[in-house]
């Protein structure tokens, strides 16, 4: 008995209401990109090897999926290499590529080596798949979409607040109401490791703090002491864990906790300037909120950090988020090339929609016109017609084979198709067609001309 066919953990099948959802989605974000200035480009879905690695810290790069030479791949590694199972310094010796991580990188190196072709600054969008070795759970896939918007070759914070109206705008049309779109600056956390003596920690002390709604304040403790950063730092770091008040409220806390830091200080000035205009512009449906405690763990992040929390009571983690890199080009050696990009996670976007019941306006994609087959010359007669149709973009079929008639009025109506047309002997003999309203049960003889002129009202 052959056995039963499955996917891998973490991916998925979309039944075709899914792909209409799903499409809905890519279209009004699409949309909402054109109408910000954005072009698209597309990269490949795998990357070399080195291009990846190195450039989302230590847990991201156990998360990318490496991809094997082909043919006999293990023939040129040191046996010693082997017998030792050393497998860090294996994989790069039997895998040159890899999937994607994100889109993010590979935008990077598409920026450096297109860099002669680019029209700076370059406002770029990106809608692709990217792949994670992550444990599957709700919201969190091996194999997801994202939607990337990233502005390279300038340094101004205003695309920093347009990104805030981006984020409104897409979530706006879409009737999400109720999203945070949360903001901080990695500035004003090196700022902070720097004044609780942890600078050489920075890392290790971003990755940690970025866990704070997953693990809470205990098990961000423990971490930040396992990785060696003292006690009495993270005494001082503690009131981050329950920073409250208005946005303005906490960046005047800030400006006085960091009054030593000259990084920081300039992290809080960044800040305030997006915060200052953003509560003039005014947001449609969503709220800005300062969090500084957020750190989005990735090492290339050097300025602004982003990341859009579901409306309250859907459980779901973020749905979006993004940051200012001042020198992720630079690792591929186009140097001073500041960059800010914002990322929307389709896959989970779709979720939240579904829990929320807002895909009441989405249609499965689907005929008008259906002609039921009464037989090969009935068929040919109706192909005719068919033609058409189509040339004026009716959308319209033939049922592919002549079976019994209910069988084929059953199709049109579970697939809810408003209108058949019945063409027998008859029909073809008087160059006519009987049109039949499946609502109303209503039928009609008419002309081609006739045909086309009802169709074209759907």
């Amino acid at each position: 008995m052959a056995q039963k066919p499955s996917i891998p953990k973490g991916t998925r099948d979309f039944s075709p209401t899914e792909v209409a959802k799903r499409n809905y989605i890519f279209s009004t974000i699409r949309q909402v990109f054109e109408t910000f200035g954005f072009q698209p480009i597309e990269t490949p879905s795998f990357e070399n090897y080195g291009t990846l690695m190195g450039k989302y810290g230590e847990e991201g790069d156990r998360l990318i999926f490496k991809i094997l030479n082909s043919g006999d791949y293990l023939k040129k590694v040191d046996e010693n290499l082997l017998a030792n199972k050393e497998s860090n310094k294996i994989t790069p010796k039997i895998s040159e590529k890899a999937l994607r991580y994100d889109l993010t990188v590979p935008f990077a190196r598409y920026v450096v080596q297109h860099q002669n072709e680019i029209e700076f600054p370059f406002k770029r969008y990106q809608m692709q798949p990217v792949w994670r070795a992550d444990r599957p759970q709700k919201g969190r896939f091996r194999e997801f979409y994202q939607c990337d918007a990233d502005v390279v070759g300038s340094k101004g914070l205003w695309q920093e607040i347009e990104f805030v109206q981006l984020y409104d705008e897409v979530f706006s049309k879409l009737k999400l109401r109720g999203t945070t779109i949360k903001l901080n600056n990695r500035k004003i956390l090196a700022g902070i490791a720097e004044i609780i003596g942890a600078k050489d920690k920075l890392i290790d002390f971003t990755v940690a703090l970025d866990k704070l709604d997953k693990i809470g304040a205990e098990g961000v403790t423990n971490e930040m002491i396992s990785k060696g950063i003292s006690e009495a730092a993270i005494e001082k770091v503690q009131p981050l864990f329950s920073f409250n008040g208005s946005n303005q409220e906490k960046l005047d806390q800030l400006q006085a906790l960091l009054a030593e830091s000259e990084e920081g200080l300039q992290g809080v000035k960044e800040l305030r300037f997006v915060v200052d205009h953003i509560e003039v512009l005014g947001l449609q449906s969503a709220k800005l909120a300062l969090d500084v405690t957020l750190a989005r763990g990735l090492n290339y992040y050097t300025g602004a950090i982003y990341e859009v929390s579901a409306p309250e009571g859907v459980s779901m983690g973020s749905i979006g988020g993004g940051g200012r890199y001042d020198d992720l080009t630079g690792i591929f050696g186009l140097k001073d090339v500041s960059g800010v990009g914002i990322s929307f996670g389709l896959d989970r976007i779709y979720l939240v929609l579904e829990e929320l019941n807002l895909f009441d306006a989405v249609e499965l994609p689907k005929p008008n016109v259906l002609f039921i087959n009464f037989g090969d010359a009935e068929a040919a007669f109706c192909m005719k017609a068919l033609a058409q149709l189509r040339k004026a973009g009716i959308k319209s079929e033939l049922y592919p084979e002549s079976a019994k008639m209910k069988k084929q009025l059953n199709y049109a109506n579970r697939r809810e198709i408003p209108f058949v047309v019945l063409v027998g002997a008859d029909e073809v003999k008087n160059n006519n067609y009987t049109l039949k309203n499946m609502q109303t049960g209503e039928q009609q003889a008419c002309s081609l001309e006739e045909l086309l002129k009802i169709t074209t009202k759907l």
